[in-house]
């Protein structure tokens, strides 16, 4: 190895399975920034369930092995490539995505997923908005085109993405109605925008509707559609364009200046423990806010 090649800690997958194969190395090189590219300290990486299903080998996205999770990172700019003009040592950012992978001390990310963190939210909220929020923003505004006066039922609405729906709805006008299974989970909701919330574990407490997300199929008779007229939409954040990622980036910006975007943070661990998390946010039950990788 190098002498001087400054080293850091991260989480590498060498093999694509279960939570096991996460593993903790201390002698991870720490990347160098290119053209229109930035390096991040990392303060706090979110954890969401895309990132259980890309190391499990089941997703349609099959990074090159070993890899390093990780997209939504809150943290210090440490080093700035050529041309990444906007952004300066010492800036605090959050991302959408990373080109090295967020579960790690360093990360490597494109200028252009990378935006300031205003000083009224911690690192630990700016690693909660990146996919949840722009994934809420994309379904509600770009493909749902939800009016004000409409009303929006969010399924599952105490989690990462459920709470950005209800914050989001609610800010843009819309009469919003959430779910959660847990005591705490619905009032979490309700602290969040929504204007009802529901326990989804009573039975027949609505028909089963899901809004943003999936954990697995559902049946359907088409016919049903038809006498209401009603369509099924699937959101996938990543079909976004640069532009569009721009205009959900301003409208989110816009949130977290005026105070309605602000996220709720749940279960926090440590890297040591990013094999529990991964098993915890696909198998535990009644999620209350975001689930967060602190490295501070």
């Amino acid at each position: 190895m190098a002498t001087g090649l400054k080293l850091m800690r991260a989480i590498r997958v060498f093999e694509f399975g279960g939570p096991e194969v996460l593993k903790l190395q201390s002698d991870v090189a720490v990347p160098t920034p290119k053209d229109h590219q930035v390096l991040i300290k990392v303060h706090a990486c979110g954890v969401n369930p895309v990132e259980t299903y890309i190391r499990s080998g089941t997703h349609k996205i099959k990074p090159l092995l070993p890899y390093t999770p990780g997209s939504d990172v809150a943290g210090v700019i440490e080093a700035v490539g050529d041309n990444a003009s906007t952004f300066k040592k010492g800036d605090r950012v959050f991302t959408t995505s990373t080109i090295s992978g967020g579960y790690a001390e360093y990360a490597l990310a494109a200028d252009h997923t990378v935006y300031p963190l205003p000083e009224k939210l911690d690192f630990k909220q700016g690693a909660a908005i990146g996919i949840p929020y722009f994934t809420a923003y994309r379904a509600l505004l770009h493909s749902a085109r939800v009016k004000a006066g409409e009303s929006v039922l969010v399924h599952g609405a105490s989690g990462g993405v459920g709470l950005a729906v209800c914050q989001i709805a609610r800010a843009y006008g819309l009469k919003v109605l959430g779910t959660a299974g847990t005591g705490e989970g619905q009032n979490i909701v309700l602290q969040n925008g929504a204007h009802e919330v529901f326990n989804h574990r009573e039975h027949n407490y609505i028909d089963k509707i899901k809004v943003v997300g999936s954990r697995g199929p559902i049946e359907i008779n088409p016919r049903d559609t038809m006498t209401k007229e009603s369509s099924i939409i699937g959101v996938a954040l990543y079909s976004s364009t640069k532009e569009e990622f721009r205009q959900y980036a301003a409208a989110l910006q816009a949130g977290m200046e005026i105070g309605w975007l602000k996220p709720v943070i749940g279960s926090q661990y440590s890297l040591e423990k990013v094999a529990q998390a991964h098993e915890n946010i696909i198998h535990s039950s009644g999620a209350t806010g975001k689930m967060i990788l602190l490295l501070e």
